[in-house]
């Protein structure tokens, strides 16, 4: 009975302290996703300080610094200046919530100093907030790419989905598995409220959106034969599904799809490009010279799977219990020309 007692009031006393001013560390923070949110937040009467972690120089950071917001530059793939930040400003401003979105956007990008702020830097960042005395949530921005996409699997996609374990993935898939993962197997074992968003991508420039970087192509080649669904996020229901997840009581993972969903061949022709169809085995090398001659970051093996089958993210769960509804459909040039 004591023990069920001290359980209701950590309860009751975590609900009520949700109901308080949040002070909020952005990782990210000089992402176009994660500029967003600060502005986002900056207009949210429910925060009360933004502490904004940027890899560039703060001087070069759009929004200004004030009462409210303060920019630092921080390398959290390094462990010390991680655990400074955190037991140093972060301390001192009384940080509760982390959201945390830094992630290297390359799908090209190799090696152990990648791996460590891919991968690294999430596994200290929960380490250190277990131990700290005032953070409580954590929020870990994770992407749709951890799902396996095949013609065995279903193309409506839940948060039981299987993961893609596959060792012979590029590293950008592999470091996005193990993050994601690191962060669910802390889930119900930690002192921290901990939330992995899955997020479809983007389709916006410097999210690291490969669709996005495909589509820029003139003109867009594609396995002849398929025309699988897409869905694909803003940065507004982005932005709009962290902020959710930042002020729910609620714990795990959830999927966030995009308001878009559409063939292959009408995003091509929605975003003003010629699709041309092509045997399966000409596209890689294809791309191989796309890459050689333009320096784009699309790779076609890391795609192939999602080019010839569909894969849309159920966000059933981020609806009935974030409240998440994606608003904010993606302006496609052509239809809007």
């Amino acid at each position: 009975m004591a023990r069920a007692s001290r359980t209701s009031a950590r309860t009751r006393g975590r609900a009520s302290s949700r109901r308080r001013a949040e002070s909020v560390l952005v990782t990210g923070a000089d992402t176009p996703i994660g500029e967003r949110l600060i502005r986002e937040l900056l207009d949210d009467s429910r925060v009360s300080h933004i502490l904004a972690v940027t890899a560039g120089d703060p001087a070069d950071f759009p929004l200004q610094e004030g009462d409210r917001l303060e920019v630092l530059k921080v390398d959290i793939s390094r462990n010390r200046r991680l655990h400074d930040l955190l037991f140093g400003k972060a301390r001192d401003l009384g940080t509760t919530s982390v959201i945390h979105t830094a992630m290297h956007h390359s799908a090209h990008a190799r090696g152990s100093r990648v791996h460590a702020l891919n991968v690294e830097a999430t596994r200290a960042l929960l380490g250190f907030a277990e131990r700290h005395p005032t953070i409580r949530r954590i929020v870990v921005r994770s992407a749709s790419e951890v799902y396996q996409v095949n013609n065995e699997l279903p193309d409506l996609i839940s948060e039981e989905h299987p993961l893609n374990m596959g060792g012979r993935a590029p590293q950008w898939v592999r470091d996005r598995v193990e993050a994601d993962v690191t962060a669910c197997t802390r889930m119900g074992l930690s002192s921290l409220d901990i939330v992995v968003l899955r997020m479809t991508e983007a389709l916006a420039p410097g999210t690291g959106s490969q669709l996005f970087d495909w589509l820029e192509s003139p003109v867009c080649l594609r396995p002849a034969g398929f025309d699988p669904m897409v869905n694909v996020l803003t940065i507004d229901d982005s932005v709009t599904a962290l902020q959710k997840a930042l002020h729910s009581d609620a714990q795990g993972v959830f999927n966030i799809p995009g308001a878009d969903s559409l063939p292959l061949s009408a995003a091509i022709r929605a975003w003003g490009r010629v699709g041309v169809p092509l045997p399966g085995f000409l596209l890689a090398p294809a791309y191989r010279w796309r890459r050689r001659l333009t320096g784009t970051d699309f790779r076609y093996g890391m795609n192939r799977f999602r080019f010839h089958y569909s894969g849309v993210l159920d966000g059933t769960r981020a609806r009935e219990v974030l409240g998440f509804v994606p608003s904010h459909p993606v302006e496609w040039p052509a239809r809007s020309g």
